[in-house]
């Protein structure tokens, strides 16, 4: 990679990039109020906005959004008649889960053994340090070509759907010709990838009750139907015995036709126990990128420390449902609430609540920006070509902007390659592909404003 001025500009840059992303990863900025305080949010939102106005970004604005977060946007005008490119990525984050499984804090960026941890250095802090990476590395070597629209999203994790209803309100805001989504990741360190479908996401919360109160399990036990078992009998429909997923009337027999994960490489990239299976039928990336998934991520239940000899009233779950591209998340979300209505033993009283939503996308990858972005992986990555992949999460943005710019190019790069374990604890980023991304984001923005020049 060295040797094109671009690549030598962003080389330069990395020290201050590492600082610069120590800062926005020290913001605890989950976007749930019962987990950190909202401040911690805002505090990251202005960062960012003065980190946009430092670049010379105009009109830069705090949005609140319908669902109580804030988002970041910022215009900065190109050459006269330039195209228009939108830059995305979020600063909110995951919740740290089980801090003590972190071998560092997880608000504090740490390096070892060549990568940056911390929550948000890859998923999405990191995004939006390589979108001024890029812009930084053009200003350096002539000047940034088309006009870059930036947004930076407050409750993407959530998926609350905050800043989607903002852009329909405000259909002018976030028009461009073409848009980059900095929330994705390469397939592996060092192979250039764009990824060309996202499976949506529902999410629901089901309770189910069956007594008026919690009883003596030895006076009542083996008679009064308990809630709680009664919830894990309900969650186990979900799955066949292989594991696959099975809601009534949700087809789960897509297959995948593009670059494969070979089985030994996803049961290390996911730390599968020795002895322990993987779940479902078909290729690995049949099941991740091209049909539904099942997750309980979450149960109210007595903890075992303390736990009273009990039959359980009451029982509540949080249910993820992610809806591969060729299915709809509306139709979805109705089979999965009939099943589970449908489903519950005993007659128990069930309520179900949706509390997150997603459409699952498809990019045209046959697109001129895609040849743009491929000619600039291919100077980034020497010696590697651009490759397509799925991702098996979910991104609601993209589809509310499809709708809104049919027209517009939508491409999906990012710095969640396996290695980074997002979501998970010790989460981290590669510096080489942040640097070698933020070149490939330069170049590709180059490329883009000479071919739409021609």
């Amino acid at each position: 990679m060295t040797g094109h001025p671009i690549s030598e500009t962003v080389a330069s840059l990395m020290p201050r990039a590492k600082a610069e992303l120590t800062e926005l990863v020290a913001f605890q900025s989950v976007a749930d109020p019962a987990v950190f305080p909202r401040s911690e949010c805002e505090a990251a939102a202005e960062w960012v906005a003065a980190a946009l106005r430092t670049e010379g970004f105009q009109d830069v604005e705090l949005l609140d959004t319908p669902d109580g977060s804030q988002s970041v946007y910022g215009l900065l005008p190109g050459p006269e008649g330039a195209p228009t490119v939108l830059l995305y990525a979020h600063y909110d984050v995951q919740p740290p889960l089980d801090e003590s499984a972190w071998l560092t804090p997880p608000f504090e960026l740490t390096e070892r053994d060549g990568r940056w941890f911390g929550r948000g250095t890859a998923d999405c802090k990191g995004g939006f340090i390589m979108h001024l990476l890029a812009l930084r590395a053009l200003k350096a070597d002539g000047g940034v070509p088309v006009s870059v629209k930036v947004i930076v999203e407050g409750s993407e994790e959530q998926g609350t759907g905050g800043l989607e209803r903002y852009a329909e309100a405000h259909p002018g805001l976030l028009a461009a010709d073409t848009i980059v989504i900095g929330d994705t990741g390469n397939f592996r360190v060092g192979l250039p990838t764009v990824t060309s479908t996202l499976r949506g996401m529902t999410m629901l919360r089901v309770q189910l009750d069956t007594l008026e109160g919690n009883l003596h399990s030895g006076q009542f036990g083996g008679a009064a139907p308990d809630a709680l078992a009664a919830m894990i009998q309900l969650l186990a429909s979900l799955r066949a015995e292989d594991g696959s997923t099975t809601v009534d009337g949700l087809s789960a027999d897509t297959a995948w036709d593009g670059l494969q994960y070979p089985e030994e490489e996803f049961r290390k990239d996911a730390k599968v126990l020795d002895g322990v299976g993987l779940i479902g039928t078909g290729t690995v990336a049949d099941r991740i990128w091209a049909r539904p998934a099942v997750t309980v991520i979450g149960i109210d239940c007595p903890a075992v420390v303390g736990a009273t000899p009990s039959v359980q009233a009451s029982a509540r779950a949080q249910i993820s449902l992610r809806v591969p591209p060729g299915q709809n998340a509306d139709e979805a979300t109705k089979l999965l609430t009939a099943h589970l209505l449908a489903h519950a033993p005993w007659g128990a009283k069930v309520s179900v609540e949706q509390v997150g939503q997603g459409q699952p996308f498809r990019a045209d990858i046959a697109s001129p920006a895609y040849t743009a972005m491929a000619d600039a992986m291919r100077v980034a990555y020497p010696g590697q070509e651009m490759q397509s992949s799925g991702m098996g999460g979910s991104i609601p943005l993209c589809n509310t902007l499809a709708e809104l710019y049919p027209d517009a190019e939508i491409l999906l790069i990012g710095l969640s390659e396996p290695e980074a374990q997002i979501h998970a604890v010790n989460e981290s980023v590669s510096p080489e592909e942040l640097e070698r991304l933020s070149v490939t984001e330069a170049l590709f923005l180059r490329n883009y404003a000479a071919s739409k020049a021609v």
